[in-house]
């Protein structure tokens, strides 16, 4: 088939090279002429593990290609992707829509014979049905359909994700819509993953719902690892011990530093409004927002404590500032409330990171970059590990202790453990929940 993707920020780039390698005919658009110079030369403007092999495979097998024009990708399309990005609107929280809507008009005047255009981006419920009403407006005589089709990609394993899904949404209307849809999709159905079909509404809802319950799993450990400390329990077992539980599983229960990322954040942040528009509060979810922001500041209590009450004038070395491992986002990121705290109360911050430096040195001003962990530990007060990239997972902890002014650990993923940390002679070492 051939197929449109309106987009290649993070979602598009990845659905549209993960549709080419089903063996579809995939264009994907963009505005910045910069960013298609870029792909059409073959290098990746983003950080995800495995996708310069993909795309450069299908870019060599003639399926894959970029352009600027999205008059001439839309042409003879059989499905139009529009994966524009939904910011948080200033102000009241709400997913901005109007990229989705601009996007919505240039594919209706480019629209030629039947065309099922599916939104990919994550939004309000209700989209959907602007998007039908305004290519209706601006070309009454289109053929088109319209389909919702939420995407579910984990920075990082993103090609795994779509590869090997837990399952795939489809909202349609009609049988026709749903034909496209499965075809586009036919290699996941041949291979027996899930493929839900679903009205519009609950296909714009499940996004939403799913990243709102996850965001409440992590948040809900997070605040049971606070009680644990006061109580003398340790979160690593009780998280264990409650996951074990068939009913309740055990993703997304290790306690952190609160959650962060392009999803989980603006989601919430949208569900929440969605009710207010609804006059139906989503309490939960909006108490999950305050308590996950209360998280990341409790955070900096620790790294403050530890440091003897005072963060003034010492040296403090960062382990990870990226939301995740595997990526370089940088969005709302637990380090974007904690470094800059640490720089505000005096310190001076040393920072690690394989992918981090390139969004954040604009994001984390006052801050040094240093390649290697163990020099940046060099006379360094602490170590705050703050996200658990592999590198971090197995480090010479006696090493590190012995180039340290003074060896205390704040240990914000719970990587390491007390016994050991002391044992490789750190004087003092802090987790989380234990």
């Amino acid at each position: 088939m051939r197929v449109a993707m309106i987009g290649t920020g993070y979602v598009g780039l990845v659905s549209g090279v993960c549709f080419s390698d089903f063996g579809h005919d995939v264009i994907c658009v963009d505005k910045a002429a910069d960013k298609i110079e870029m792909l059409q030369a073959g290098e990746v403007p983003i950080y995800e593990p495995g996708l310069d092999v993909l795309m450069a495979k299908n870019i060599s097998a003639g399926r894959l290609s970029f352009t600027t024009d999205l008059s001439a990708a839309v042409d003879g399309a059989d499905a139009v992707f529009i994966a524009v990005g939904t910011p948080s609107r200033r102000g009241d929280g709400h997913a901005d829509v109007s990229y989705v809507m601009a996007a919505a008009e240039e594919i209706a005047r480019a629209m030629t014979g039947y065309t099922v255009v599916v939104t990919k981006s994550t939004v309000p419920v209700g989209t959907n049905r602007q998007v039908k009403d305004t290519i209706a407006r601006v070309n009454p005589q289109a053929e088109f359909d319209v389909a919702s089709n939420p995407e579910f990609l984990r920075e990082g394993a993103a090609i795994s994700d779509f590869m090997r899904p837990d399952r795939v949404v489809v909202g349609v209307e009609n049988d026709r819509a749903a034909e496209v849809m499965a075809e586009i999709y036919r290699p996941l159905y041949l291979r027996d993953f899930p493929i839900l079909t679903t009205d519009l509404e609950s296909a714009e809802m499940i996004k939403y719902a799913a990243n709102a319950f996850l965001a409440t799993k992590i948040t809900f450990i997070n605040e049971i690892a606070g009680l644990c400390e006061r109580v003398g329990a340790d979160v690593k077992q009780v998280a264990r011990g409650i996951g074990l539980d068939g009913r309740i599983g055990n993703k997304f229960l290790h306690a952190g530093p609160g959650y962060g990322g392009s999803c989980f954040p603006k989601d919430t942040a949208a569900l929440a409004r969605i009710g207010q528009e609804h006059a139906f509060p989503m309490r939960i979810t909006e108490t999950v927002i305050r308590v996950n922001d209360e998280v990341k500041k409790r955070m900096l209590d620790k790294i403050r404590d530890a440091c003897d009450g005072s963060l003034n004038g010492k040296t403090i070395t960062v382990l990870g500032v990226t939301f995740k491992p595997n990526t370089d986002d940088m969005r709302d990121a637990p380090s974007l409330t904690i470094v800059p705290a640490l720089i505000g109360a005096g310190a001076k911050v040393q920072v690690v990171d394989p992918q981090g430096k390139t969004f954040g040195e604009a994001l984390l001003p006052g801050v040094q970059w240093v390649e290697d962990p163990y020099e940046a530990a060099d006379e360094s007060d602490m170590v705050v590990l703050l996200t658990e990239w592999n590198e971090f997972r197995a480090l010479n902890l006696v090493q590190l202790a012995e180039k340290m002014k003074h060896p205390r650990m704040v240990d914000l993923r719970n990587v390491y453990s007390r016994s050991a940390a002391e044992k490789a002679g750190f004087e003092t070492y802090v987790g989380v929940g234990r």
